[in-house]
This record gives C-alpha cells, sequence and structure tokens, in this order.
C-alpha cells in the first residue's frame, strides 16, 4: 500500500492472493439465512414467491450458491455464456477480491491486525475481546461495502435498476461470512431472469439495494472515521471509492421531499431572499478545485439559525431551500446530499448520539457532493451545556455540533451549509448558538397585504368570491420586499438596543464613521455580556455578504455552461465583477439585526426563568397552606 497526497492504491499483489477464495464463492458456498417462509416455486407469471403468512422468522436454513450455474443457466440453450453474463460474473468475482483486500487494509490501518494476531495465540477476553469483535464488523462492513460499490460502477450495468430486489440478508461475522451472504443475496436476485438486459437490471438493483441497506446500518460501526474520508483508486479496474460515496455524480437515492417555491411563501422576507442567494452560492462550489469563489471573497453562509413562533414558516423555509439546490444540482449534473438531524436520533446509549451526529456532519461536508443538513428543533436536540436535566445524548450533540461549527479543524469549503432552526432559540446553548453565521427570523405574514396574499394562495381557485381592492403578490415581489425589510433595521427594535442606540445619537450623532460603529459595538457589549468577539465575526461575515448582495442571474443557473461548469478563477472574476463596496448603512442594519436577536433571546430566556421562579413561589405557598390546614386537622406528622 501507498500513499500520497490522500490517494491510497491498492497492489494489484494484495488483490490476486484473494481471486482463489473469490473463485470458490461463485462456485460453491454455503450459506445459512434466516427462513422467511417463501415458497420455492415462484407464483405463475411473475418472479415473486409465495410467503406464507405463518411467521418462521427464527427458523434458520443452509443451502448452497452455485452463482457460476445460476448465470450459465440464463442462456439454457446454448453452453457458452454472453458477453453480458462473462462480464457480470467476472466482476463479482473481481468485486470479491478486491473487498477482501479491502478488509486486510482497514485490518492494517487499525488495531485490528494486532488483535487478530493475539487472538489466535489465545483468545481475548474482556475489553480487547470488545474492541476485537467491533473492528471485526467493521471490517466486514467496509467489505460487503466495496463489493456492492464496485459492481454498481461496473462498465456495462445500462439503464435503471428494478425495484423489486429484497434487501440483503446481512451478516457483520467476519468479511467472508459477510460476502458469502451477498453472494447469495445476488444469486437470488437473478435467478429466474429471461436475457441479458434483465440481469443487467437486477444486478444494478443488487448493488443499490445494497448500499442503501449499509447506509442505513452505518451508524453501527465504529471505526469507521478513517474509512469514510479515504479516497482510493484501482486503475486496472477504473474503480474509484471516495469513502462512502459510492458513485461521483450519482445519487444513491431519490431525495424524497415536498419541496416549496420561493412564491408560496408569504412574508418571511430577509429569510426568503438569503436561502436564494445561499442556493445559487452554494453551486458556485468547484469540485476540481473544492473550494467556492464566495469563500474566498468572503459572504459564504456555513451556519445559520431561524427562530420564530410556532406556524410561522420554519419548515416551509426548508423545503424551498432544498427544492432551489436540488433543482440546480439536477441542472449542473451535481450530487446532492440532504440530510437533517433529528430527535430520533438520540441515543440512551453513551456516546451513541454523538456517533449519530459526527456521522450526519460528514455524510453533509462530503466535498464530493453538495450538502445541505438541518436540524429543526435544535432546543431539544442539543442541550445548555448547564442544563442537568438534560441528557447526555443531547450534551453530546451539543459538543459534535460546537466542534464542527467553529472548531479547530473546521474546514469551509462552499459545498454545503447547516441550518439550525427553532420555535424557543433562547434555549440552545449561548455559544452554540453563536456560532451560527446568520440570524433568520422567521415571523411570517405580517402586514394587512401579507394576509390577503397567503389567504389567497392557500384557499385556491375554487370559488368565485372576488378579490377586492388589493394588488395581489405585489407586497411579495422580492426586491421591492427586502428594501423594505432592510430598511426596517435602520433602527433597532428590542427595547434595551433602543437605548443604548437613542443615548449613542443624542451624544454623538448618526454614526458615520468606523469609530462610531466601534462605540455602539461596545456599549451593546456593556449592555449584553454575551455580545462577545464572535458576535463581531458574524456581523462583519454579514456585511461580507451584503457587499457581495448580488443577485446572480437567473441565467447563469439555467443551463450547466453558462456559470456551474466554467473553470474556477472564471467563476470568481464573474462573481467579482458584479460586487461592490458595503455602506454605512448596511453595517447598521446588520448590527441592529444581529443585536436584536441577541436581545430578544436574552429577554425570551429572563422571562422563562421569571416564570419558573413566580411558578416555585406559588407552588411553596401552596404547600405552606396546606402544612398549616394539616396541621389545624391533626394531620401533620413530623
Amino acid at each position: 500500500m501507498s500513499q500520497n497526497a490522500g490517494l491510497t492504491t491498492i497492489h494489484e499483489d494484495d488483490i490476486v492472493k484473494h481471486v482463489t477464495i473469490a473463485q470458490n464463492l461463485i462456485t460453491k458456498s454455503v450459506v445459512v439465512s434466516a427462513d422467511e417462509g417463501r415458497s420455492s416455486a415462484p407464483i405463475a407469471g411473475t418472479r415473486r414467491r409465495f410467503v406464507s403468512t405463518v411467521s418462521t422468522r427464527s427458523a434458520r436454513r443452509a443451502r448452497e450458491v452455485t452463482l457460476s450455474k445460476t448465470i450459465a443457466g440464463i442462456s439454457a440453450d446454448d453452453p457458452l455464456m454472453t458477453i453480458t453474463q462473462h462480464m457480470v460474473l467476472s466482476r463479482v468475482r473481481r468485486g470479491l477480491a478486491v473487498a477482501l483486500a479491502m478488509a486486510d487494509l482497514f485490518a492494517k490501518q487499525s488495531e485490528l491486525e494486532t488483535l487478530q494476531s493475539q487472538n489466535t495465540a489465545a483468545p481475548l477476553s474482556g475489553d480487547a475481546a470488545t474492541r476485537f469483535k467491533g473492528l471485526l464488523s467493521a471490517s466486514s462492513y467496509i467489505a460487503a461495502f466495496t463489493l456492492a460499490a464496485f459492481v454498481l460502477q461496473s462498465p456495462g450495468l445500462d439503464g435503471e435498476p428494478v425495484e423489486d430486489v429484497d434487501e440483503p440478508d446481512f451478516s457483520f461475522d467476519t468479511p467472508l461470512d459477510g460476502l458469502r451472504q451477498l453472494v447469495a443475496a445476488l444469486d437470488e436476485a437473478i435467478d429466474g431472469v429471461d436475457g441479458d438486459e434483465t440481469l443487467k437490471a437486477r444486478v444494478k438493483a443488487f448493488a443499490r439495494t445494497t448500499i442503501d441497506g449499509l447506509l442505513t446500518r452505518r451508524s453501527r460501526f465504529d471505526g469507521l472515521a478513517d474509512f469514510a474520508q479515504a479516497h482510493i483508486r484501482i486503475e486496472q479496474d477504473d474503480f474509484t471509492l471516495n469513502g462512502f460515496d459510492v458513485a461521483p455524480g450519482e445519487r444513491r437515492k431519490p431525495l424524497e421531499m415536498s419541496f416549496k417555491k420561493p412564491t408560496e411563501i408569504i412574508g418571511n422576507h430577509i429569510a426568503k431572499y438569503q436561502a436564494m442567494k445561499l442556493a445559487k452560492m452554494l453551486m458556485a462550489y468547484d469540485f476540481d478545485r473544492q473550494m467556492n469563489p464566495f469563500v474566498e471573497l468572503g459572504g459564504f453562509l456555513f451556519t445559520f439559525i431561524g427562530d420564530g413562533m410556532p406556524g410561522t414558516g420554519k419548515t416551509i423555509l426548508i423545503q424551498m431551500i432544498a427544492g432551489l439546490v436540488h433543482e440546480y444540482s439536477q441542472i449542473a449534473g451535481y450530487p446532492f446530499h440532504y440530510e437533517n438531524f433529528g430527535v430520533d436520533q438520540i441515543s440512551s446509549y453513551q456516546g451513541k448520539s454523538g456517533q449519530n451526529c459526527k456521522s450526519f456532519i460528514d455524510n453533509v461536508i462530503n466535498p464530493r457532493a453538495i450538502g445541505l443538513g438541518t436540524i429543526d428543533d435544535i432546543d431539544q436536540i442539543a442541550a445548555r451545556r448547564s442544563d442537568d436535566r438534560a441528557s447526555a445524548g443531547q450534551h453530546e450533540v451539543t459538543a459534535v455540533l460546537m466542534e464542527s461549527f467553529a472548531g479547530a479543524s473546521t474546514v469551509v469549503r462552499g459545498n454545503c451549509a447547516f441550518g439550525m432552526f427553532s420555535n424557543y432559540p433562547e434555549n440552545v446553548d449561548d455559544a452554540l448558538r453563536q456560532r451560527a453565521g446568520a440570524r433568520w427570523l422567521v415571523d411570517g405574514p405580517q402586514s394587512r397585504d401579507d394576509y390577503v396574499d397567503i389567504f389567497v394562495l392557500l384557499a385556491g381557485d375554487n370559488h368565485e368570491i372576488a378579490l377586492g381592492e388589493h394588488d395581489l403578490f405585489a407586497g411579495q415581489e422580492i426586491n421591492r420586499a427586502i428594501a423594505a425589510s432592510y430598511e426596517g433595521h435602520d433602527r433597532p427594535k428590542e427595547e434595551k438596543l433602543i437605548a443604548v442606540w437613542d443615548t449613542l445619537n443624542k451624544e454623538r450623532g448618526a454614526l458615520s464613521t468606523m469609530s462610531d460603529i466601534g462605540e455602539y459595538l461596545f456599549r451593546i457589549k456593556q449592555a449584553e455580556p454575551r455580545f462577545t468577539g464572535r458576535a463581531i465575526k458574524n456581523i462583519t461575515d454579514a456585511i461580507k455578504m451584503r457587499a457581495m448582495d448580488i443577485d446572480l442571474p437567473d441565467v447563469w443557473f439555467e443551463a450547466p455552461e453558462a456559470f456551474m461548469h466554467k473553470p474556477y478563477d472564471e467563476k470568481k472574476a464573474m462573481i467579482e465583477e458584479l460586487r461592490g463596496p458595503f455602506s454605512i448603512d448596511m453595517v447598521v442594519q446588520e448590527i441592529n439585526r444581529y443585536a436584536d436577536s441577541e436581545f430578544r433571546y436574552t429577554d425570551r430566556s429572563d422571562d422563562a426563568a421569571v416564570e419558573d421562579i413566580i411558578k416555585r413561589e406559588r407552588q411553596r405557598e401552596k404547600a405552606v397552606r396546606q402544612m398549616e390546614s394539616m396541621k389545624r386537622d391533626g394531620r401533620w406528622q413530623t
């Protein structure tokens, strides 16, 4: 094995030594699997087999699998296999040998090889036995994943996979056991096919279904972090494995989501506008350079937090931005990965929640895809570090998110963004909340026109009621709406910040210099201790984004050649031509927007604390009255 600039090469000698075992796997192997009550005889006219209504899940059966005979039997009237059949059998055998070589590589790079030697000398026990079993299962997982990825990338498997191939009965005891199960699953998937085209479709479906099944089980295994970052290339087979990114440019599974158009969102003008900008920013990412011009020029939005009352449109905003990025990615032919981290991934097992969260982060930041990660109801998922009532899993998630969003090892390439959403952002840990580079106030429809527009939109056309005196959707025209929204931040809105603003304006007049700005920031800090240096960085990032407040022309995203597929330097030059300097008005608006949010969160947190104190005092007074009553009645015993 040689290593160069992150590229791992597996030598041919390391693969060839496994060919004999691979040959045995395709010619004759015995597997033990769960008997699910399926009949051996197919239902007439279909490939489906009868499934008994009586559960036999606990039953196990052994069967002999001969993949080479199954493939040769497709053309029973010809003693020779077709080119396609020979290709499939040859690629499967080669894939098995590569998978075993990959398992060996994992063993050498981890503690597994040492533990195997120790276990051979004397059976391991205690923690060593647990580590050995965990790493052996991980190597089995990697071997299975490699085989499925190798088959999926095989040339000649054109066309779309079919939909009626069942998920394999996985085994992760050893790499050999796992591969034996996959060979059996492939044998079952192609059993009874009637020609080469059907064979190719079923082999591809087997590989895709296997990968999907493995990816859903990924978080169960420890020790996969290094493999997830590995870049492995086998030139002879034209096979590339970039961690768990199976086939560059090819989605593992269609994204199933109810997308929304910007026209379907009423109100929330600044949040909608910045979401639309972010979607276009992501598509400026250059896969060759693995960098985005917006990161270099300033203004890229890596993390943001959206807060608002229930029902104001946070979910629909997520659906809108995911829909835009998905649409642009399809036009460009880029892989797009969207993932939401939810409460269902908080585990009661120590360390598991943090592991799930790290896996979520790794999936989204994958530099070989455009990524969007969302964390809905962040206040329920990530706990305040001072909250001793929160679960250990919630504290683990908080630690992972803080390190991933602005830690020592955080690298922002510009291919992905993370959004946190909450009805109660004041319950989010202060340090985590301040790692959000932008604040989106999701307050829903506000004006009379907004309420007319949203009612007309949701009511539909099944009526003959007159519209009346109203210019429908005129208030939602984005340029006009965003200008009005930004102007609304020429003055602060929170009472405590207004007091700071008014005092400073009386003393110094309108802010006009960098010194005035620094004085304003300092006085905000005096009024709100949470207003730290990180807050200043977030504000300056927002100002830079406003300087890049350019509306990238829609025509750039209608065809990939217009912008998205251009070289990095050319894309950067096109963006630079559109940007301009930021003004004092932009600076004041962004300071007020950010500071308003901090004071708003503080006020909410203080109000909640006051209510809690009042509630406890009322309970105490009620308890005192009940104790006095019990003493008078003689029911009080000490």
